[in-house]
């Protein structure tokens, strides 16, 4: 059986491709809500970061394989079960460190000599106001082992450092340490590699649409990136050896770039995961080329292929909540039609009406996707745009008045965005 380390949207389509091939799965997930549940042959309401209790819940089955995918949550559990029950495909300690740990990342550029920027750890704020003076604003703070944009604040000024850090902290160990970088301006790149044999066999990059504000979320992704072919082969260049810096000589790893203008490009951070966000569904329509297959290939010890046999255009765009509070989604409509729209390979709203959805503050906040592909950039845009004029997803703001609690609504359609 395959042990499927997690079970949100981003997860389910490793559970589809293994449900495709008649192998039986075993999902671990702490939540029943998730989009993968009803797809698990064996449920096991243990934290992906529990190793122990997966193995204690596991009651001396043996699974013939293990995989982590979109999320570096369950990494360190993915290296420690891979390695005790001596699976086929064991994933890296170090893979594992560089994803968790933004600062051994960075350790692991400057190893490397691959082109980094300035930054500080420390758990003593005093340590961090003074580094964020050196650095020079503006500055980034975040916490050293979360994704998904959680945590994350760009600092203009100084007197904003105290929220900043207030902020980060609600995503991390209490008390623990902090980073605070440079802030590197440019373009923001994703370049998303899939290695074999210590070689990069495959490799996609994407321009990241972010959303207006400072917390770096990522709105939607449009592909290629448009680059020339020295840049873009400078890129993979860099994450093949990133790559084989922390170990991992096979399988998949995106890693987060800013492009500067002059051609110059620094690497904020590494996930040795398979992109979340759709991105292997846009990666398989625009080139042929299953990743998701892959990785479910690798981890079982078989031979998987990599080849590319078309390129096209695509944009994923993620769909959210605009508002800036938590809200109701109240209704959802137009989706079959956009379905039915040329290009557009899929829309999918994972909320159901009714529910409560949070500001989209970070990528977990996120309620479905749109994936559009055309022959080129221009024409997956139209597409883009025909298919939001047709879905319709209406929120309610929920804003407190007065003791009892009561609320005012006001309504918001996807085609306001």
């Amino acid at each position: 059986m395959m042990l499927i380390l997690g079970a949100s949207e981003d997860q389910l389509p490793v559970y589809l491709e293994a449900r495709r091939r008649g192998i039986p799965t075993i999902g671990v997930d702490m939540r029943t809500d998730r989009p993968a549940y009803p797809y698990a042959d064996v449920w096991l309401p243990v934290s992906i970061k529990d190793h122990e209790g997966i193995v204690a819940a596991l009651d001396g089955r043996r699974p013939t394989a293990v995989v982590a995918a979109a999320s570096e949550a369950g990494l360190w559990t993915w290296h420690e079960l891979s390695h005790r029950y001596r699976l086929p495909f064991r994933f890296p300690a170090a893979a594992a460190r560089a994803s968790l740990d933004k600062a051994a990342f960075h350790d692991v550029v400057r190893a490397t000599g691959v082109p980094g920027y300035h930054w500080r750890r420390s758990a003593d704020r005093a340590v961090l106001t003074a580094a964020a003076h050196d650095i020079g604003f503006p500055v980034v703070v975040k916490p050293p082992d979360t994704s998904g944009s959680k945590g994350i604040t760009l600092v203009s000024h100084a007197s904003e450092l105290p929220g900043a850090f207030d902020y980060a902290a609600r995503f991390t160990a209490p008390g623990g340490p902090l980073l605070v970088e440079e802030f590197v301006s440019g373009r923001n790149l994703t370049v998303d590699v899939f290695m074999r044999a210590g070689r990069v066999a495959f490799a996609g990059i994407t321009e990241k649409r972010m959303v207006p504000g400072p917390r770096f979320v990522i709105g939607g992704h449009a592909a290629p990136a448009t680059i020339g072919l020295a840049v873009r082969g400078r890129l993979v260049t860099a994450a093949g050896r990133l790559c084989r810096a922390i170990d991992l000589f096979d399988g998949p790893a995106n890693f987060d770039v800013i492009l500067r203008a002059d051609g110059s490009f620094a690497v904020l951070e590494a996930n040795a995961r398979l992109c979340g966000n759709a991105f292997p569904l846009l990666m398989r329509h625009m080139y042929g080329v299953d990743t998701v297959a892959a990785l479910v290939s690798m981890v079982l010890g078989e031979p998987f292929d990599l080849t590319p046999t078309q390129e096209h255009a695509g944009i994923i765009h993620v769909l959210a909540s605009p508002l800036p509070g938590d809200a109701i989604l109240t209704a959802v409509g137009g989706v079959t039609e956009a379905r039915q729209l040329p290009g557009v390979v899929c829309c999918e709203v994972y909320a159901e009406p009714g529910a409560t959805v949070h500001p989209f503050d970070q990528a977990a906040n996120k309620i479905g996707y749109l994936v559009v592909t055309g022959p080129d950039p221009a024409t997956a845009q139209v597409r883009l745009d025909a298919a939001l004029a047709v879905l319709r997803l209406e929120f309610t703001a929920r804003v407190p008045v007065g003791r009892l609690g009561q609320s005012t609504s006001v309504v918001v359609h996807s085609d306001s965005e």
